[in-house]
């Protein structure tokens, strides 16, 4: 199982791939929770939530990326799996603030048709 440390460093080297404009106005940086986030939306132990873009008034924009939620869907698999999935859970965190930072919310809506599907609405 790889250790927080091990994707901390992991998540650090996939945050110098972006361009720095991406990180303009994301005041809070990137940041690694021990915990596993569980969708309020789960009906089991079935839907994990692996990161979140957050912005507030008190708090700035920032994203975080919960370790644990990482550990139970993918913490049997190999370190490429593993690095994959926090690779297009960065990205799709980025997007979202990208498009906040642009006015749009087309993420968001994919994101909702998603819970929508899940729940069979």
């Amino acid at each position: 199982m790889m250790s927080i440390d091990e994707m901390q460093d992991i998540l650090d080297e996939l945050a110098e791939e972006l361009p720095p404009i991406f990180y303009r106005d994301l005041n809070g940086g990137i940041l690694l929770l021990p915990e596993a986030q569980l969708s309020r939306y789960a009906r089991a132990e079935d839907l994990y939530v692996l990161g979140e873009y957050r912005h507030s008034r008190g708090m700035g924009r920032y994203i975080v990326i919960f370790y644990g939620s990482f550990i139970a869907l993918f913490g049997d698999r190999s370190g490429e799996v593993m690095k994959r999935e926090l690779r297009k859970t960065l990205r799709h965190e980025f997007t979202h603030h990208l498009e906040s930072l642009a006015g749009e919310d087309d993420l968001g809506k994919e994101d909702d048709e998603f819970m929508r599907g899940y729940l069979g609405l």
